[in-house]
């Protein structure tokens, strides 16, 4: 087994090359040009930031879909990725925000951050989705958009609203992601897999590696558009040359409770 693993280790370094993602924007001419420059500004800044804790995104070209707003109570009301070929993302934005409220919003960095992992099917999505949100977090810090102990109270008050709606929300994890919007189970699924990725990353550190690293290799190698969460945590595994994912994707997958991360855990993450 463990001359297989290393095998397949060696063949996936050996088998993808890396692009630094350019953008793409699309819907820019509906603004005027110092809106616009306030737009490339936002989207460079948060590439540039993702990229660098991240590593380069596994494309060349990354579409960016803008629709400005009139109306808006936040700067960044909603955002998704659009999977194709390639992947891209929809940001829907408040068009008179500032650079500065555009940059300090999560919307994007959350949005970026799901390009690092392929498409999952629905009963995955806690995974995908708990990746996205721990990152957005892990981003922001990095680039000094939020302070450190911001950082901490952000995924502590994240994780706290995920406990919280557990109460009401005590299905499986992966039927409750299944049938998440329906039953409006965002917050459960969002943060119960955001504490996957804690745990993950508390293991990693360890063994003296790091979640990021570790992105930065599978993106290197192993990057497909499209696997089950099941192979993706083997190849976590593998890259990491631990058993920590698949270990901890045997216990999320089918709780019915919420994980138990305190803030001491927080602190330590570096």
């Amino acid at each position: 087994m463990k001359l297989f693993n290393r095998i397949l280790f060696v063949t996936c370094l050996a088998s993808t090359s890396v692009f630094a993602a350019q953008l793409d924007p699309q819907g820019l001419t509906e603004l005027s040009k110092s809106k616009q420059q306030i737009i490339l500004q936002w989207l460079n800044f948060s590439l540039e930031q993702t990229q660098a804790t991240l590593g380069p995104l596994p494309y060349s070209n990354l579409p960016i879909y803008l629709h400005p707003r009139y109306i808006a109570f936040e700067p960044v009301p909603w955002g998704s990725v659009r999977r194709g070929d390639p992947d891209g993302i929809e940001l829907h934005f408040d068009r008179f925000a500032s650079f500065t409220q555009l940059r300090d919003d999560w919307t994007l960095y959350h949005e970026m951050a799901h390009l690092y992992l392929p498409l999952l099917p629905y009963s995955g999505f806690w995974l995908s989705e708990g990746f996205a949100t721990y990152m957005q977090n892990i981003i922001m810090r990095d680039s000094k958009v939020i302070t450190r102990e911001q950082f901490i109270q952000r995924l502590s008050a994240g994780l706290e609203r995920g406990r919280q709606q557990t109460r009401t929300k005590q299905q499986p994890l992966s039927e409750l992601a299944d049938d998440m919007w329906q039953q409006g189970a965002q917050q459960r699924v969002y943060w119960s897999g955001s504490a996957f990725f804690i745990e993950a990353e508390l293991a990693l550190q360890q063994q003296g590696q790091s979640l990021t690293q570790l992105i930065k290799r599978y993106n290197e190698c192993c990057y497909s558009s499209k696997t089950t969460a099941k192979k993706l945590v083997t190849t976590f595994d593998q890259l990491s040359r631990s058993a920590i994912f698949s270990t901890l994707y045997a216990r999320y997958t089918q709780r019915t409770d919420f994980p138990d991360i305190t803030r001491e855990q927080l602190i330590l993450l570096r």
